[in-house]
């Protein structure tokens, strides 16, 4: 485990700490009776936004700053990043200094070469639609989708844009075959979806 994620796995779990302080005073105030009651002239607005929070913080359902986990997954997700070796035909997710996971790709072919450098991810998007940029042609989301069911986006030029995606095409995964966009597995994409997220750096090498 990096430094870096040491700390921040630290701090979120001390503040934490202080939000479930913090939130268990209201509790035992209304556990005592000694819970402000809401005046007679409150409007009627008011008196459902206090129901609600006395609702929120008396319910047996645990409360979301409290999910630990989620908080940790997050954190994790901080410390990743994308690798894209073009020669490999494979992009490989690192946390840290270490490769957690990585997948076959199609690359650009000939004259559509992927870009090589630092990027990030730009744009998300599950089940996108795709539009031929020479006819106009508007693929909705399906399984004849070019871009399969999910996309990761890391480029654009204000009119190009470049990203991981899915394909039906599932042949070509190991070739130089796309317009320089990066296919993948529709499955191999969609558990990259989740393990990424907006800002994650994505490297590419030739």
């Amino acid at each position: 485990m990096s430094y870096k994620k040491l700390v921040y796995q630290i701090t979120v779990l001390l503040c934490l700490s202080t939000a479930t302080q913090v939130l268990h005073e209201p509790q035992k105030a209304i556990a005592q009776g000694t819970a402000a009651k809401p005046s007679a002239s409150s409007s009627s607005n008011t008196s459902v936004t206090r129901n609600r929070s006395l609702n929120a913080l008396t319910s047996s359902k645990p409360l979301d700053v409290l999910n630990v986990f989620d908080k940790l997954e997050f954190i994790n997700k901080l410390d990743n990043r994308l690798v894209l070796k073009i020669g490999e035909r494979r992009v490989y997710l690192y946390e840290g200094e270490k490769a957690v996971a990585s997948y076959p790709v199609a690359v650009g072919k000939k004259g559509w070469e992927t870009p090589t450098g630092e990027f990030q991810v730009i744009k998300m998007v599950r089940n996108p639609s795709w539009e031929h940029p020479w006819e106009g042609t508007i693929f909705p989301p399906g399984p004849e989708n070019p871009l399969g069911e999910r996309w990761i986006g890391f480029w654009e030029d204000g009119k190009n844009t470049i990203g991981f995606h899915g394909t039906p095409s599932e042949h070509t995964i190991g070739r130089a075959a796309s317009h320089g966009c990066v296919r993948m597995r529709n499955q191999d994409i969609k558990a990259l979806f989740d393990l990424v997220q907006m800002g994650t750096p994505v490297i590419v090498q030739p």
